[in-house]
């Protein structure tokens, strides 16, 4: 079995879909996308001939047929998963879903209570209450993939968590109508759940992260995080579990700067071109999508952290959005940490990725100059 995991070293935004479009293109065969960390918030954007599709439940290889795994680490929402799950029926694709039995699952209250926060409005939410549904599963009111194994069950939890956030749902008119959607999205769903030992069925096993690592619960500036491992941290517990030597991580980041939401960001004017596919538009949760130049020690900072748990392994950069910046504005040689390969990416199709082998008999400033 070959691992490869996926990782944004910004604030999110950095083109983690295109990679993981890319790398199931070309590990042809038996392969499985695995979602690590967060959950129904992702907007993973893939562009695949003429179909166009911003994956959100479910992974980035679904438009090439490639089945999705939600792990234990991740939040699942019945509402967004099935109204994803009809676009992409519309879009003539039947996708595979795998849940294991511990993903949390979001219900409408743990969405209506993140969006009537104020601590949360206050410091960056993206309004689909991916923290409220971790935080409350810390806690004795739980609830989990497995428990759509029983309706009963089901039930009884379900009116567990609207008791949990009846001070703060309380007369929100928009909520009634959100359970309804809720239910309808439950008595609808037909997923297989099951444990990692499914994914000895396969023997390519792609990881796709979420958000970056500058948004990190243990990395990133509290209280601008996300309440998420986005690390290789949740990835290599799995792969230790099922004992994968063969690792292989992709490092994400565009060719500048963005963050999309609150929180501390040095913005400055940039000039794009060719970014008529950019979907970040503002919206009342995260603002607008802020842009500057690129910053060589956050990137350094978040690859060292990431290192914590994955410096045995290989590791390659991942270059997004070259088409969108002037040549040279992304210098290499700026940043100190070695890489087996480098990837670019020239366009918002994974067929246009160019590939530099760093190991070669070349220097790595000289490998720099030629493929900047």
């Amino acid at each position: 079995m070959t691992a490869e995991i996926v990782i944004g070293l910004g604030y999110g935004d950095e083109g983690k879909g295109i990679t993981t479009d890319y790398l199931c293109n070309r590990k042809r065969g038996n392969s499985i996308v695995i979602r690590f960390s967060g959950g129904q918030q992702a907007g993973h954007t893939v562009m695949l001939d003429d179909i166009k599709h911003i994956h959100s439940n479910f992974g980035s290889g679904t438009l090439r047929g490639v089945p999705t795994y939600f792990s234990e680490h991740t939040t699942f929402y019945p509402v967004t998963l099935m109204r994803e799950l009809k676009i992409l029926q519309d879009k003539g694709l039947d996708p595979e879903l795998v849940l294991h039995p511990l993903a949390k699952m979001t219900t409408p209250w743990d969405v209506f209570a993140n969006r009537n926060c104020e601590y949360n409005k206050s410091h960056g939410t993206c309004g689909l209450g991916v923290g409220k549904t971790m935080k409350r599963n810390e806690g004795p009111v739980k609830l989990n993939a497995i428990d759509l194994l029983d309706m009963d069950i089901l039930r009884d939890k379900v009116q567990q968590v609207r008791k949990w956030y009846k001070a703060e749902t309380d007369g929100d008119p928009e909520l009634t109508k959100e359970v309804s959607d809720f239910v309808d999205a439950i008595m609808d769903m037909d997923v297989e759940i099951a444990d990692y030992t499914h994914l000895l069925n396969y023997s390519n096993l792609i990881f796709e992260g979420s958000q970056g690592i500058l948004l990190d619960m243990d990395f990133g500036v509290f209280p601008y995080v996300t309440y998420a491992n986005t690390t290789s941290k949740n990835a290599m517990e799995i792969l230790d579990f099922l004992e994968v030597q063969d690792r292989h991580v992709y490092y994400v980041t565009r060719a500048y700067s963005t963050r999309h939401g609150d929180g501390p960001f040095q913005e400055r004017p940039l000039k794009l071109k060719n970014n008529e596919e950019e979907i970040n538009v503002y919206n009342k949760w995260q603002k607008g999508l802020k842009v500057a130049p690129i910053s060589y020690t956050k990137l350094d900072y978040a690859i060292q952290a990431d290192k914590v748990y994955s410096s045995y392994y290989q590791h390659s950069l991942v270059v997004t959005c070259l088409d969108q910046v002037p040549k040279k504005t992304f210098d290499a040689r700026m940043i100190k940490s070695h890489f087996d390969y480098v990837l670019e990416s020239h366009s918002p199709y994974s067929k246009d990725f160019k590939v530099n082998n760093m190991n070669e008999q070349k220097s790595k400033e000289k490998l720099a100059k030629e493929y900047i």
